[in-house]
């Protein structure tokens, strides 16, 4: 038990003030826990286990756990800085620094969020949309929010182990968060290869090839069609070529 609440490094004291013990709790609960399940979620469950897809579609469980989830993030990350505002800019250490890049991310995705286009289709008020007809403006903030979102948790990560070393952290909150984050990992991976990440558009619009975005490539890496059984639209298009140069 002593080993455990020891601070990882013994030359060092772990002594932090009120200010900054609950910037880091607050930061690992936003961006050490929330955040990744809120992409695992957004994901991996748009089709709902039990739900008979592709007869039953557009189940919103998936989005309002991502945008509550991520909700959470932003006021969490907002009371982090708040806890340890003013800066000062000419002593910040490289943890300061990436805290404020993963923090310039969830900026860019609220801002990409808020302007991500109209949604159309036949439960919308109109049927022409950005998103229903996949117009090259939904194809861009597919690729930057996507892309933008899973570089911004990579780096928060970072940012926390820095962190957990700048104040010394026990070897408990080590343990914790490395097991947390390799069960995440196991998950994703997992997850991934059972062809859980159903391409978006299906699961709100359907199969029905008279949708626009059904009669092109699916948007993000991994993500599959209906019908297709392998964790990515690459791996299946390998496996049509390997099966007409057979023959």
């Amino acid at each position: 038990m002593d080993w455990l609440l020891a601070p990882i490094d013994p030359s060092r004291a772990h002594e932090v003030g009120f200010a900054i013990s609950w910037h880091a709790r607050s930061m690992v609960l936003a961006w050490g826990i929330l955040a990744p399940m809120a992409v695992i979620i957004a994901r991996f469950f748009k089709v709902m286990p039990g739900q008979d897809f592709p007869r039953e579609i557009d189940n919103l469980t998936w989005w309002r756990s991502h945008w509550m989830g991520q909700s959470l993030v932003v006021g969490l990350s907002l009371l982090g800085l708040v806890l340890v505002l003013p800066s000062d800019f000419a002593t910040m250490s490289l943890h300061n620094w990436l805290g404020y890049a993963v923090l310039a991310g969830a900026g860019a995705q609220v801002l990409l969020g808020l302007f991500r286009g109209s949604k159309g289709g036949p439960t919308d008020s109109q049927m022409r949309g950005h998103h229903y007809d996949m117009t090259p403006w939904r194809r861009v903030f597919e690729v930057l929010h996507k892309g933008i979102g899973y570089s911004v948790i990579l780096l928060a990560i970072v940012t926390i182990v820095l962190g957990l070393w700048k104040a010394n952290g026990p070897v408990w909150m080590w343990l914790v968060l490395t097991v947390w984050w390799t069960a995440l990992a196991i998950a994703f991976v997992t997850m991934q290869k059972r062809g859980m990440a159903i391409d978006t558009y299906q699961a709100i619009w359907g199969t029905d090839p008279s949708h626009p975005g059904n009669q092109g490539p699916p948007p993000g890496w991994g993500v599959r069609r209906y019908g297709e059984t392998t964790e990515g639209n690459d791996d299946v298009r390998r496996d049509r070529g390997d099966r007409v140069r057979s023959h």
